[in-house]
């Protein structure tokens, strides 16, 4: 199935609208969620819109939040996001970076009480917009073992950095710390396929290539796998990213983050308020000639796209390379949307009574 970016993103904002969200905040909300299906990153896209839908009809989604600023420095905020969309206040965080980048050369933002953001690459690239280097990242539910342990206590937490250049497009490093995100094994389990060794473990914390391992008590593992291939080091980045945006907001941590599917209830003993993200902003120009930057990026990537390659079929692939060529492919020919997405928006179709089409 295949439905225009137009189609699709008039439809998704309706549900927001629906949800009770500002014409401002919907658009916003729907732009974040459109532009990861652009990227080819289908399961941060509408695939999620179901869930916010849930979310909210359990009254843990606020559609009309009163974000504030609770702690700041020149160049230091805490933002609290009054249990709103993460699609709308990882933006408002990352505009606050940004604004105190521009005044003083780096803004770093710190969010508790909010939800799921989307793709950790759309809040980057704002501060890239403004010829700064991004970054952004965010703690998710507990779904993934730390190494050594078949016990849930961190999230997929996503870390994303991005760098504005010269003729060539953004490097963007968008990235899960865990071996993979939890909606790539929804994919395959939309596909009926099995999935990598590496990737999770059952509730003994054997190797398994079952999609469906997570349902029955396993665990999504760190990046690496295991230990002899580097487990540590994802668990290592997994940590820091949970510090950094809940530990230090006063966020939900480690094993107390709530859930995002609505089935299942948060902790009932939380240790701080909603999930947390981190934003960052630098100026370039903080450090050197923005134009002699943007001209080293530039030589740097060329660089490493004319490496030699062991397949001379296979060319080294630029971080952010295949997002770009997604965005321009779907532009053109149309999103994709698997069948069991499909349907779950012609629920939400019919629930809001707004009109969906191909």
């Amino acid at each position: 199935m295949l439905i225009s970016e137009s189609a699709l993103r008039t439809f998704t904002q309706n549900v927001f609208l629906a949800m009770g969200c500002s014409d401002e905040h919907a658009g916003l909300a729907a732009d974040v969620l459109i532009q990861a299906d652009l990227r080819g990153i289908d399961s941060h896209g509408v695939a999620r819109l179901v869930g916010y839908v849930r979310l909210w009809e359990k009254k843990r989604i606020n559609p009309n939040p009163n974000i504030t600023i609770v702690h700041q420095t020149p160049t230091t905020a805490t933002v609290d996001g009054d249990a709103g969309l993460g699609l709308v206040v990882a933006p408002f965080a990352m505009r606050l970076a940004i604004e105190k980048a521009e005044k003083y050369g780096s803004g770093w933002v710190s969010v508790r009480n909010s939800n799921h953001f989307g793709i950790a690459g759309y809040h980057s690239l704002m501060a890239v917009e403004k010829n700064m280097i991004g970054f952004a990242m965010t703690n998710a539910s507990p779904l993934v073992a730390p190494t050594f342990s078949n016990e849930r206590l961190l999230g997929t937490n996503p870390i994303c950095y991005a760098f504005p250049a010269g003729n060539y497009p953004p490097v963007v490093v968008d990235m899960a710390t865990s071996a993979a995100a939890n909606g790539k094994l929804e994919i395959a389990q939309r596909s009926g396929k099995q999935v990598p060794e590496g990737w999770i473990q059952d509730a003994n914390g054997d190797i398994t290539t079952d999609p469906h391992a997570l349902k029955k008590g396993g665990s999504l593992l760190p990046l690496g796998g295991n230990k002899e291939h580097g487990s540590h080091k994802g668990f290592g980045l997994s940590a820091t990213v949970d510090i950094l945006s809940a530990v230090l907001s006063g966020a939900n941590y480690g094993p107390w983050v709530p859930p995002f599917v609505a089935f299942l209830e948060p902790p009932n003993d939380p240790v701080g308020l909603g999930i947390g993200h981190f934003v960052g902003a630098m100026r370039v120009d903080g450090f050197r000639p923005l134009d002699e930057f943007k001209a080293n990026m530039d030589n740097w990537i060329a660089r490493f796209k004319s490496a030699s390659t062991v397949d001379p079929n296979q060319k080294v692939i630029i971080p952010g390379e295949p997002e770009l060529e997604a965005e321009a492919d779907r532009k053109k020919n149309g999103i994709p949307i698997v069948d069991a997405v499909w349907n779950d928006l012609k629920g939400l179709a019919v629930k809001f009574d707004s009109p969906l089409t191909p």
